[in-house]
């Protein structure tokens, strides 16, 4: 066990070493210029500088901060984790190449990763296929569940939604090839176009309560977010996390929280649109608590469900769960919990579920 874990602090630190640049690498107040994504006129989540959450930075109750030695721990094992098997058995999946009219399918890929496909449109949420959370597929958190659909098995992607820079969220290689195969237009928070372009990839970018029009009729709303970024070690909160509304044209809107913590639950709010129905509403039910105290930064199913009631959609879709071992919970535990916390609230199992990696739900127009 020593020398295995040895051998993973050398591969952790050779991969920090690669990662980040000697220059600033050790002090987050010597950002080089490339990792500076964004400048812009301050605002009540910009200081100029870096992005902040205005109900409290980076979370509330205890927000953990990452660093090398948080980073080693979840390297190593060491992060205290309940033990999730090597792997859980995933049926993957072939979508079909589109979806027309008021239908509306979406598919679990995992984790976060997650296809819609409504009015001949066909939407890629925060695209991850890596091997590993991590920057390199050494060390980190292994993926358990395998995409439920392949690379190559993608439809055409016409859409696709960046929530914030994070390695369970942004695969830059996924994402470059899904950019030189389709073309689609990419939609994400200040500063994370800078990112992409410095990969070649083309980026809208916009701030909460920005819109952006896709086509006509279809447009996308930029909405607020209780967490932080990182890509790497010197570029802490220099590029904005979010959600988005798709607002489409008839049987209600798509809504995805991105990776979001309580916040007071003025996101939620926030997103309430009157006279506008929200049809699917995806969020995130993990993890509840990371390496050091229980996280501000993520919600748990309980907040799930309390964001569920504030949004009010006709149904959900809970994500970000049993793919990395990133939190405490079981493997399988989320879901367990999001059933507990419905039934406590008297509100349907159907109308908020969860599915397997390459399982497809046929959302209903309405309940």
């Amino acid at each position: 066990m020593k020398r295995r874990s040895l051998v993973l602090s050398l591969a952790a630190l050779s991969v920090l070493a690669a990662s980040f640049p000697l220059t600033g690498c050790l002090d987050r107040n010597r950002t080089p210029l490339s990792r500076i994504y964004y400048h812009g006129p301050r605002s009540d989540h910009f200081d100029g500088e870096h992005f902040f959450n205005p109900e409290g930075e980076e979370g509330t109750g205890g927000a953990q901060r990452d660093g090398i030695g948080t980073f080693l721990r979840i390297a190593e094992g060491r992060a205290g984790h309940h033990g999730w098997p090597a792997s859980v058995p995933v049926v993957q999946s072939v979508p079909p190449r589109r979806v027309d009219g008021q239908r509306m399918l979406v598919t679990w890929i995992g984790h976060a990763t997650t296809l819609v496909q409504t009015q001949g449109i066909n939407i890629l949420i925060d695209p991850v296929w890596a091997k590993r959370d991590s920057p390199v597929q050494l060390v980190g958190p292994e993926r358990v569940r395998k995409p439920g659909v392949k690379l190559r098995d993608l439809p055409p992607i016409d859409l696709v939604l960046i929530s914030h820079n994070h390695y369970d969220h942004l695969d830059m290689h996924a994402l470059e090839k899904i950019a030189a195969r389709d073309h689609p237009t990419i939609i994400t928070g200040l500063g994370n176009d800078t990112l992409l372009a410095q990969y070649g990839i083309p980026a809208k970018a916009g701030d909460w309560g920005q819109t952006i029009a896709l086509r006509p009729g279809i447009d996308v709303e930029i909405t607020r977010a209780h967490h932080w970024s990182e890509r790497w070690y010197d570029d802490r909160d220099r590029s904005l996390w979010c959600g988005f509304r798709v607002r489409l044209p008839s049987g209600g809107d798509l809504y995805y929280s991105g990776d979001t913590g309580d916040g007071q639950m003025i996101w939620a709010h926030q997103a309430v649109e009157p006279g506008r129905p929200i049809r699917l509403a995806i969020l995130p039910i993990a993890p509840y608590k990371l390496t050091q105290a229980k996280t501000g930064n993520h919600i748990d199913p309980g907040g799930a469900v309390t964001a569920f009631g504030i949004l009010h959609p006709a149904w959900a879709l809970g994500v970000h769960w049993g793919t990395f071992e990133l939190g405490e919970e079981g493997v399988n535990d989320a879901p367990k919990r999001l059933a507990a916390s419905l039934a406590g609230h008297a509100i349907a199992p159907d109308r908020f579920r969860t599915l397997e990696a390459g399982q497809s739900w046929d959302v209903p127009v309405s309940r």
